[in-house]
């Protein structure tokens, strides 16, 4: 491989950075990586696991990160949530490709302003949609059989036990404590919900039905810009998913449902319901792989500088073909 500098993951010890760069592993044998944490026995028991990494101690609340002086490295992955804009201060600082998954919707605008600010520092994959993107390259790949989008709905049942670890609760409460309000797209119009409105009902794969809350999350402008969609919104439920009722382990269930018009101008519909028996932690680390690959160039050529969303830089079908591959399951409905 002839990128031999490190890819540095920002809070690689815990559960989404540790996947990541479990599976960066696994397809780049020969791509160095840095697992970065607050704690550094922890990190070197991730590192120690895979070949080609080093572990470091970091501080956010510094500029340089805290790292030791005379490194260098290919790209930066925030792994966790760099409220201080830290980690991308170093990207732009180095010329570093940068990636972050922790920002609620409204916690973007900070990332796109110090994007637009030095807009040619490096490029800047804003992936804090649920599962780094992978919903939003799935309803794209679905899609692409209309010939006009008019409604796209996505649902994601998370099973309770599945919360993704220390870091991914707390997001989610610092999430629903900024706004229980939900984003969507009716007619054409962005608006929010908020109360009653917001709240709905997400139906399990074995049909038992969860309350949930229309949420405000990337994924909905994404799909409705991408798609030209007038009417798109998210729904997420949390509760108890069908495999751990059949007393199988906790899994993760997302289902896209999309009408419009075919290529002939008559109606169509189409619905995909699937669940991954591993829960979100294997797809949120594959949405985060996938980006990764663009940003460095190790599939196609490197992303150039600025900012971007998922679905701007991987191609949906090659999304839902490593879905399949790690194991995500279609699910009859």
């Amino acid at each position: 491989m002839e990128q031999l500098k490190s890819v540095l993951i920002l809070g690689g010890s815990g559960q989404a950075g540790a996947d990541t760069a479990t599976l960066l592993r696994r397809w780049y044998p020969g791509l160095p990586l840095t697992i970065a944490g607050r704690d550094l026995a922890r990190a070197r028991r991730v590192a120690d696991e895979l070949d080609a990494a080093d572990a470091v101690t970091i501080d956010l609340r510094r500029g340089d990160l805290g790292l030791p002086g005379g490194r260098s490295h290919s790209a930066v992955v925030a792994a966790l949530r760099d409220s201080r804009l830290s980690g991308l201060r170093y990207a732009q600082d180095h010329g570093l490709p940068y990636l972050s998954i922790s920002s609620g919707l409204i916690e973007l605008a900070p990332e796109v302003i110090a994007g637009a600010q030095r807009a040619t520092a490096a490029p800047i994959l804003l992936a804090s949609h649920c599962l780094a993107g992978l919903i939003v390259l799935a309803a794209l790949d679905a899609a692409r059989e209309f010939d006009r989008v008019e409604t796209v709905r996505m649902a994601a049942v998370l099973d309770e036990q599945d919360a993704g670890g220390p870091a991914a609760i707390e997001d989610m409460e610092r999430l629903m404590a900024i706004s229980t309000a939900g984003l969507i797209r009716r007619d054409g119009v962005f608006t929010w919900v908020s109360g009653a409105a917001a709240e709905v009902e997400v139906a399990c794969a074995d049909g038992v039905v969860l309350p949930g809350q229309r949420v405000a999350i990337p994924d909905v402008p994404s799909v409705a810009l991408a798609t030209g969609a007038l009417n798109v919104h998210f729904d997420l439920a949390a509760g108890e998913t069908a495999s751990r009722r059949r007393g199988e382990p906790a899994s993760i269930e997302f289902r896209i449902d999309i009408e419009g018009t075919g290529a002939s101008g008559t109606p169509l519909s189409t619905s995909r319901h699937l669940v991954h028996p591993g829960g979100q932690r294997p797809l949120t680390a594959l949405g985060i792989v996938l980006g990764v690959e663009r940003l460095l160039g190790l599939r196609g050529e490197p992303a150039a500088p600025g900012i971007h969303t998922p679905e701007a830089l991987i191609d949906p079908t090659l999304a839902t073909k490593r879905m399949a591959e790690i194991g995500t399951i279609p699910i009859n409905t």
